[in-house]
């Protein structure tokens, strides 16, 4: 999610995840695994409101993780303004804004996209190249993996292919559970193997190890799980009945098909260039959007008062004055959308708000766990009596990334928060930092597109319902809930699957003697 830029920054991070540790304690009724109620309560509320009840709102999710931390703070023992101030020194984190920011600049990239007719030009190209209802699905998952590769962002991704390729892959007829488990398979593919990923370079800085060794020696993981991802997208297309979007399905595709569309596989290559290059992501993105809106406004394919819009009331102060322009509309005072802003970068941004709360809410309960020495009661315990032997050590590292990923749903923090008991584990028994580093960034990079409470599930889920709004043909019952999609992350499963299997047999294990590592890409 991040490149090398950022790699002071996440350097920052790491340090600031080293004071938490050492900052004064929270001290809790119960004992320090109570640090956890507030994120335990959140998991159970969110089991209760999209399992059970298959209700996928994200405000929701909001409401539930507030009522934790209320729930927490009663069972602190002594004054609350040490708890109080944990939750403010959490929604500081550096790691909650870089996915914010990850977020809200590619919710704008993908709508721009959008309005510029993207989605008619990918349609129009499947059409052409035959590729189906059954192939859509592996051909989704393949592209993903590539564009979250070269751009490092998995966030990003989701967000740009649940808004582009989602609606693409339903109008051709695609299971839509199918095809929103292969956009996410695609990120987690991204997330675990690009260089300049967030996740990849705590991995490698925080056991120890040099990014580009660490990135060498996963690659034989990820290529094997997205292999068998691949082949499982293949399967699961043709036997998975897809969707009808009602009407005349011939008549929609040709409304809906446009090979001037495709013109944005430019704004595309530029943001993947410029992130390649080793700039900012947000410089790529930006760029990204800069290029789209240029395309949109010289070809005709979008106006400008789509990008960005004012609706002032006729009876606004300077509104009439100001109505030549081509982004001011002025409209009647009773108008159903008078006095607000709208547009694709509006747009694009707004829809990210309640989860941008919801993340910045988990990471101050998880810093409340960190305070409250619960992390650390967990990972002494495995430490003591778990890991007793080299395979035994590997399996509570791959089982300990997915406890942590369960209770904080954005994958970097959850990588913060473990890595340094990764490497007690590892060290312990000699295995190498590049073998620790891959154990560490597969399990977090797979499973934060898994749970589907889940920042990555999240991120995909409200980028997809705001499809309703979008087109005509879309209705509310072709959005996926979260908990649907879980099954269906083939590449999150598989990965964690090749690493369960080389921690029982021993498949590519290295001791510290066996290789050293190169230098460190120290930050």
């Amino acid at each position: 999610m991040a490149t090398d830029p950022e790699s002071a920054d996440i350097g920052d991070e790491l340090r600031e995840g080293s004071e938490a540790r050492e900052g004064p304690r929270i001290q809790f009724y119960g004992g320090p695994l109570m640090s956890a109620l507030p994120i335990a309560f959140f998991i159970v509320w969110a089991v209760f409101q999209s399992g059970l009840l298959g209700i996928g709102d994200t405000t929701g999710l909001v409401v539930g993780m507030l009522i934790g931390l209320i729930l927490g703070m009663f069972f602190v023992r002594g004054s609350w303004r040490d708890y109080a101030n944990t939750i403010f020194e959490g929604m500081t984190r550096r790691v909650a804004a870089t996915a914010i920011v990850a977020w809200l600049w590619a919710g704008m990239f993908a709508q721009v996209l959008q309005d510029g007719g993207f989605v008619d030009g990918l349609v129009w190209a499947a059409d052409a190249a035959s590729i189906g209802a059954a192939l859509f699905p592996a051909v989704t998952f393949v592209l993903a993996a590539l564009l979250a590769t070269g751009i490092g962002t998995g966030y990003g991704t989701t967000v740009a292919f649940s808004g582009l390729f989602f609606p693409a892959g339903l109008l051709l007829g695609a299971n839509p559970v199918l095809l929103f488990g292969a956009i996410l398979s695609g990120a987690v593919f991204g997330d675990n193997l690009a260089p300049v990923s967030d996740t990849t370079i705590v991995s490698a800085v925080t056991q120890d190890s040099d990014i580009g060794g660490v990135v060498a020696s996963r690659f034989k993981y990820a290529i094997a799980a997205a292999i068998m991802a691949f082949a499982a997208y293949l399967v699961a297309g043709s036997v998975m009945p897809g969707i009808d979007v009602g009407g005349d399905s011939a008549q929609l595709l040709a409304e809906n098909s446009n090979p001037l569309g495709l013109v944005h596989l430019l704004s595309i290559a530029v943001v993947l260039v410029t992130a390649i290059a080793g700039r900012h992501i947000v410089e790529a993105i930006s760029w990204g959007i800069v290029t789209a809106v240029v395309v949109n406004l010289l070809l005709g394919l979008a106006p400008i008062d789509s990008v960005l819009v004012f609706n002032a009331s006729e009876n606004g102060a300077l509104a009439q004055e100001l109505a030549w322009l081509p982004f001011v509309e002025v409209m009647a005072a009773d108008a159903d959308t008078v006095n607000t802003v709208g547009g694709s970068l509006y747009d694009g941004a707004f829809g990210f708000f309640p989860l941008i709360v919801l993340t910045l809410l988990i990471v101050s309960g998880a810093q409340i766990m960190i305070r409250g020495g619960g992390f650390e009661a967990i990972q002494d315990w495995l430490l003591n009596r778990v890991a007793t032997s080299v395979r035994r050590t590997e399996l509570t590292m791959v089982l300990g990334t997915a406890m942590v990923n369960a209770m904080i749903t954005i994958n970097t923090a959850a990588e913060i928060a473990i890595a340094p008991y990764i490497a007690r584990l590892g060290e312990r028994f000699n295995i190498n930092g590049y073998r620790r580093a891959n154990i560490l960034d597969a399990n977090t990079s797979a499973l934060g597109y898994i749970f589907p409470w889940a920042g990555g599930v999240l991120v995909g889920y409200v980028t997809i319902t705001q499809l309703p709004g979008e087109y005509d043909w879309f209705t509310q019952a072709m959005v996926v809930n979260p908990v649907e999609v879980w099954p269906f992350v083939f590449h999150g499963w598989l990965l964690v699957g090749v690493f369960l299997f080389a921690a029982l047999t021993g498949y590519g294990r290295e001791y510290v003697t066996d290789r050293e590592s190169g230098e460190v890409a120290r930050v």
